[in-house]
């Protein structure tokens, strides 16, 4: 099903400023939130679809390109829209705070919860980049406890359900169509009271382990792509589902390539004698070398494109170019035999002057006595 336009959602228009944007999003989920609308499937659509709008939009990175390329071009920004209202209470909790005067109050911290997401800075040479890469890298990351399996409690033992909230980890109290919890104060709201804790995790349930993890570094990619690897975040708690992984790339520099979008720039010299009386050159691409022919009388700046030798489209549309920048190196540290043929040659472009000057003002002179 095809996305409706974000600004539509929230009922503005695209030169809309971050305090509009914020207040259309709190005029919408004041409306649709899930606790004014029990059991309404079409007011919960409504308050997801009025949320992902607002998580773009807010996100200067986000909202940029969206306005350049629309849905399309938050795929490789790793945000694919909220798993569910978890996934929104926690990334709004205090917005709603914000506009409400208190977070949210549908038990998320007892229900089952996603894991956190992760990120990797992965440095890339500058030919990785444009080739592709498959490599592991270690990521540490939360896990439940494999001794207690995430209970805390010591094997054969079991957490004693919390008197003073029975088990909830809340104290809760109406107030209008919403519910204002408050964190039992015995059990810190875990909702139990864990007496005999487990010695691996120390009663945490969770306990931090290095993972290897391979990614495949797709052709293409520049400084800040994003990838994503889902389900290699942080555990969940209670059995929610794991967190994603976010890879940033980073690539460096290369001594003689430049990327332009999907097009490799270099500069490439030759000397005066090649560009006067021209030449074919071998040129470095990035798939070996390539032979260019240099014509007569080239000058320095003259470019020259190779059809086809740039960086492939990460998305698969065919690749850049390569564009060749011609540099005219000046020689040094001359023989006397190479000054006495540049001096020679000197000569011969004076009297070469002297003649063209001498016709043109011959041609000048008749004209303007007719």
């Amino acid at each position: 099903m095809q996305k409706r336009d974000y600004y539509e959602i929230l009922g503005i228009d695209r030169g809309a400023s971050a305090e509009d944007i914020k207040s259309a999003y709190r005029k919408m989920a004041l409306k649709y939130h899930p606790d004014r609308n029990p059991g309404d499937k079409e007011a919960e659509e409504k308050f997801k679809e009025a949320s992902e709008a607002y998580e773009v939009l807010r996100d200067p990175e986000k909202k940029e390109l969206y306005d350049l390329y629309g849905h399309e071009g938050l795929k490789h920004t790793g945000f694919g829209g909220f798993r569910g209202f978890d996934d929104i209470f926690s990334a709004f909790s205090d917005i709603f705070e914000d506009f409400f005067g208190f977070g949210p109050s549908r038990g998320t911290r007892f229900s089952p919860q996603a894991g956190s997401d992760l990120r990797y800075d992965l440095h890339l040479s500058f030919l990785e980049a444009a080739f592709g890469k498959e490599t592991e890298i270690e990521i540490p990351k939360t896990e439940d406890c494999y001794t207690c399996l995430g209970s805390g409690v010591s094997p054969g033992s079991h957490p004693q359900t919390c008197p003073s909230c029975m088990g909830t980890g809340q104290i809760t109290r109406a107030q209008g169509f919403f519910r204002i919890s408050t964190t039992c104060s015995r059990c810190q709201g875990e909702g139990k009271i864990i007496t005999d804790p487990c010695p691996e995790c120390r009663g945490k349930g969770r306990v931090r382990k290095k993972r290897r993890v391979l990614v495949k570094v797709p052709p293409g990619v520049d400084n800040g792509s994003r990838l994503r690897l889902r389900g290699e975040g942080e555990g969940g708690l209670r059995g929610g589902p794991p967190g994603d992984l976010y890879v940033i790339i980073h690539v460096k520099p290369h001594e003689f390539f430049e990327r332009q979008a999907n097009n490799v720039v270099c500069q490439f010299p030759i000397s005066m004698i090649q560009a006067a009386l021209g030449d074919e050159i071998e040129v470095p691409t990035l798939n070996g070398t390539k032979k260019i022919t240099i014509p007569k009388g080239t000058q320095s700046g003259d470019i020259f494109r190779l059809k086809g030798e740039g960086i492939p489209d990460i998305k698969g549309f065919g690749r850049g170019d390569q564009i060749v920048e011609i540099v005219v190196k000046i020689p040094t540290h001359l023989t006397k035999r190479q000054e006495e043929l540049l001096e020679e040659f000197q000569k011969i472009e004076k009297e070469k002057r002297v003649s063209t000057g001498q016709r043109l003002w011959r041609k000048i002179y008749r004209g303007s006595r007719h």
